[in-house]
């Protein structure tokens, strides 16, 4: 097949025209400001030392005493040698922070769409739905940095495994790995794991589909060249996995040596978290409409309402002084939710959802069955402690699974899932596949 420009022509400009946006909606980074990240603030003061170290000698420190009372630093941002995957990511991430991971949720998106055979236009759309669901850009404003890395890969490593199991074997292989190696390098093991979930709901859905299709040979031949491709990903991920290996036994997600509680009664004892700790972010059962109707349980522990909210007048009314009454209003606690610390709502968008439900009524076969799978998946397990049993479970019998804390981030999978379907709702709608009837029944 000969190189045509015209078309790749729609992409390019595709590409740019998300640069643009990038950039515009981070605007001030074009002035050299930077976001004020709560996270990366303490990260700053974490890392100084080796940062200085390495400024000093051109050598590496793997051990700082600026954190805690000494710590390894293979989490606060370690270098190794020969480490040529992370040259890639540096090499995609070309704009300035946060704009490179608004992009690269954009273009990782985009990418998924276009291998699901998506014209490029509703690729566009989707991808836009996705990268600006709310709480992508809520971890960019607390400076949850790796984890936002990590999500921006997650298509992008779909779209290697679905192009393998499309058959198209040499052009799957490659994007696997070299997308799964991404998506490890950005150093989030808690977003790869619930990655893992999404991939095993993807591969049952194809296995179901090649037993019903007789084509069993072939779906195994692709999991097989997957399982390399992952191996080669891991490998090019040495270094920071076996470091992260060793250290996890002595940190928390390891073994205690602490066999009573501070008040004296017995420690259960695990291999991992406390129960307590895993769950301590637990998605509320009535927070689930934050997801199309915004705020519905409030907003963030701590927002700016300003100078002429009631709340200024109220704490006025009380005696505070015009300085006191400002700053109360400047941290009002507009969240009313089961968890201890909310920045925002997480706001999926009342199109893209009713776009979601709509396409429940048209898309048929495995590409829905996934979506639906890995969605309800992800909700029933962001809840947490408030639906204990399946929680316990997984805490007790899934492996790694009481590694992780702060479960209701496990929402990352149904806020990927949900404008996939979306956008396959509006290409059966604007399609000529489904005669006007039928498509006039599912909008009803």
């Amino acid at each position: 097949m000969h190189f045509s420009f015209k078309r790749i022509a729609p992409h390019i400009l595709v590409l740019i025209g998300f640069v643009v946006i990038s950039l515009a909606y981070f605007s001030p980074v074009l002035k050299g400001k930077q976001i004020l990240q709560s996270d990366i603030v303490q990260y700053i003061g974490m890392s100084k030392q080796q940062k200085d170290f390495r400024a000093e000698t051109g050598e590496e420190t793997y051990w700082t005493n600026g954190a805690f009372s000494g710590m390894p630093t293979y989490q606060l941002g370690a270098k190794y040698p020969h480490n040529y995957i992370k040259k890639l990511d540096l090499t995609l991430r070309f704009l300035p922070r946060p704009a490179d991971y608004l992009f690269l949720y954009l273009l990782s998106f985009y990418v998924l769409l276009l291998v699901l055979k998506v014209d490029f236009k509703l690729a566009a759309l989707g991808a836009l739905a996705f990268g600006f669901s709310t709480y992508l850009i809520i971890i960019l404003g607390v400076g949850h940095n790796s984890k936002a890395h990590a999500i921006a890969y997650m298509p992008l490593v779909l779209s290697g495994i679905i192009l393998t199991f499309q058959r198209k074997y040499v052009a799957g292989f490659l994007l696997t790995t070299v997308a799964m190696g991404l998506q490890i390098v950005a150093n989030h093991f808690q977003m790869t794991y619930y990655l893992l979930f999404l991939v095993i709901v993807l591969g049952v859905a194809y296995l179901f589909d090649a037993y019903k299709k007789k084509i069993l040979p072939q779906y195994f031949k692709s999991v097989g060249i997957l399982f390399a491709a992952v191996f080669l990903a891991i490998a090019l991920n040495a270094t920071g996995i076996l470091a992260t290996k060793e250290y996890v036994k002595e940190s928390t997600r390891g073994q205690s040596e602490l066999t009573i509680n501070p008040d004296g009664s017995p420690k259960e004892i695990t291999s991992g978290l406390d129960r307590d700790y895993i769950t301590q972010f637990s998605y509320g059962f009535l927070e689930t409409f934050n997801l199309f109707i915004p705020r519905f349980m409030g907003g963030g522990n701590g927002e700016n309402l300003g100078k002429d909210s009631a709340t200024y007048e109220a704490f006025r009314k009380l005696g505070a002084s015009p300085t006191q009454a400002l700053q109360e209003s400047k941290r009002a606690p507009m969240y009313w939710g089961d968890q201890p610390i909310v920045e925002a709502p997480a706001y999926v968008g009342a199109v893209v959802l009713f776009l979601f439900v709509f396409a429940l009524f048209l898309v048929k076969g495995r590409l829905k069955w996934w979506i639906v799978g890995a969605a309800i998946l992800s909700l029933l397990l962001s809840y947490g402690k408030n639906l204990s049993f399946l929680t316990n479970f997984f805490i007790d019998y899934v492996p790694l699974y009481n590694k992780f804390r702060a479960v209701s981030s496990i929402q990352v999978i149904l806020e990927l899932c949900i404008p996939v379907l979306a956008i396959f709702g509006l290409v059966k709608l604007l399609g000529k596949s489904i005669h006007i009837e039928e498509k006039l029944k599912a909008l009803l």
